[in-house]
């Protein structure tokens, strides 16, 4: 396959419509005229390795200094805003210390998700000692920017389908755009809404469709991104080269990216099926677990990351909220249970009551309509709201036939470079089971947004046969009561968690250990270590239990 037919070649087919997208801060590549100067600071006022806030006008500026050379760069992170002075600077590029999004200092391009955007990149010039810094006037208030893409052409007879709506579907798609692909581009996902922040539906269940979707429909019309919403894809035929629909029709692909994501694990009970049994699937559930809620009584079923944030989210909006979870305490294996411990208690002090290890034996009901969850220890909980959250199953039933390799989890089998063991076909996201680098290969299944998106654009450079191998660190959060839980690496199997800070006083960084090294870290009130951490393991650095036990951390502050 002659794959550089398919690109122009040329940097001039960008979409020149979207140089200035003010109403979101977005700043494209291109030439300006006008600029605004400011003197920033003295040569001598900065160091190697070191970086500093300024401001150009009202525009705050990250000026850094990297092997005697100066660079400027906006200032927030792409992805919430987070302020990038007070993330990790390792050699060229700046890890955010909240989500672990990383960006090259030297021309703003984001290195690691999550987030969409680079950062805008402006001119710096050093003169008689004194460093300035120079911004086009029209782009003085951008914050983001979004690198060229070109658009399509419709004399060329390739088509790239990507199944499923989320960020690596999104990713892929717009990594394709950035790298000349000018083949047809298809997301078919069976949501109403089409790529839009999943992870906020837990955190703010009563979220506005408009602030969470990630690109508004002309961005993606005038990128050349088509996004079929409300359709499923039900089978592949790869001898055939096509996806079947759920509506009978078919689609041919030349590549084909499965990126469908998970469902909700329903619960398996008498009564499951009562209305106001709720599974967190989808924009309209989330709505409707809001709106089910508010002022009545809510059962929650499940004690990790889901069931945690709904339950924090209603605690001042239900009459009560019951918890359910099946072992002593919240996160008890993934973040061990002493931080169980905590966010339980933290969550009790807002009135959520738990009833752990226990589970639901049965829901009853009254006209259809949940009234009572029966608990295996014989107690019997009100309840006008039910809301499972008991883990989640790959959605890779569509690929039944397909010869596409599946795992006993049901997980799409790929290699390094996101690829299934049938040509063209690639997969990414929470359905893959990949080798993580961190942990030896070892293979995983990861339900992470910042993965999700790292895996798109692996994806996507594979398809245009450019060998990309996913080394990405996994960086993870959740959130209780406007605080953040944040993790990084894959602590499974781990042995020992070694703690600095104090749990107890809710403020801490977590280690930890398994066969004498850290695999994973987590933190609390305690940025932006947990971020630093993950720098050291992108950078393939092996941190022993010696090492976290001594009362100096600057080995982690370097």
């Amino acid at each position: 396959m002659n794959m550089p037919s398919r690109y122009c070649g040329s940097r001039k087919c960008s979409n020149r419509k979207y140089m200035d997208c003010n109403s979101r801060g977005f700043r494209m590549s291109g030439e300006d005229s006008g600029e605004v100067t400011a003197l920033v600071c003295q040569e001598s006022d900065l160091k190697d390795g070191e970086m500093k806030e300024v401001c150009v006008e009202e525009q705050k500026v990250l000026l850094v200094r990297t092997n005697g050379q100066y660079s400027a760069v906006g200032s927030r992170c792409s992805h919430y805003s987070a302020p990038l002075i007070k993330g990790v600077l390792v050699g060229d590029r700046v890890r955010c210390p909240f989500h672990g999004a990383c960006f090259s200092v030297t021309t703003g391009d984001i290195e690691e998700y999550p987030g969409l955007d680079s950062l805008p990149k402006y001119k710096v010039k050093v003169q008689d000692g004194n460093v300035y810094v120079s911004i086009n006037k029209e782009s003085l208030k951008a914050t983001k920017r979004v690198k060229e893409m070109c658009t399509v052409r419709k004399d060329l007879a390739h088509t790239s389908v990507l199944i499923g709506g989320g960020p690596a579907s999104l990713v892929c798609a717009e990594t394709l755009r950035q790298n000349n692909y000018q083949g047809r581009i298809i997301i078919i996902t069976k949501d109403t809404l089409p790529p839009f922040d999943k992870p906020k539906l837990s955190k703010a269940l009563d979220v506005d469709s408009s602030k969470i979707i990630l690109r508004p429909a002309d961005f993606l019309q005038q990128c050349g991104i088509e996004v079929w919403t409300r359709k499923e894809v039900v089978s592949v035929s790869p001898t055939e080269k096509t996806v079947k629909l759920s509506d009978s029709t078919s689609l041919r692909y030349d590549q084909l990216l499965v990126a469908t994501g998970c469902r909700s694990r329903p619960l398996n009970c008498p009564g499951k099926d009562l209305k106001g049994v709720k599974l967190l699937q989808s924009y309209e559930d989330a709505k409707e677990i809001h709106s089910l809620g508010v002022g009545r009584k809510a059962v929650v079923v499940g004690a990790s990351f889901i069931g945690m944030e709904v339950a924090s989210y209603l605690s001042d909006k239900a009459a009560s909220v019951a918890l359910v979870g099946s072992c002593s305490f919240p996160y008890e294996r993934s973040l061990g249970p002493e931080i169980g411990k905590m966010t339980k208690e933290m969550l009790e002090e807002h009135n959520v009551k738990f009833y752990m290890n226990d589970s639901v034996v049965e829901i009853r009901g009254e006209n259809g309509q949940v009234k009572e969850v029966v608990l295996k220890s014989g107690l019997v909980l009100e309840a006008d709201l039910v809301v499972a959250g008991i883990g989640v199953i790959p959605n890779s039933d569509l690929l039944a036939g397909s010869g596409v390799e599946v795992d006993s989890r049901k997980a799409v089998v790929v290699d390094k470079f996101m690829r299934t063991n049938i040509p063209d076909i690639f997969a990414a996201g929470d359905v893959t089971s990949f080798p993580l680098t961190i942990r030896g290969d070892q293979r995983v299944n990861i339900g992470h947004w910042q993965m999700s998106q790292a895996h798109g654009r692996v994806a996507a450079l594979n398809m245009l046969n450019k060998p990309t191998e996913i080394n990405s660190v996994p960086f993870f959060w959740t959130v209780l009561l406007g605080k953040s839980i944040r993790y990084t690496g894959y602590g499974e199997g781990y042995t020992e968690v070694i703690f600095k800070g104090k749990v107890e006083e809710r403020k801490f960084l977590a280690f930890y250990i398994k066969d004498e090294v850290v695999v994973a870290g987590a933190s609390f009130m305690f940025d932006p270590l947990v971020a630093q951490l993950a720098e050291l393991m992108a950078a393939g650095q092996r941190i022993t239990k010696t090492q976290v036990q001594a009362k100096d951390l600057s080995w982690l502050q370097k």
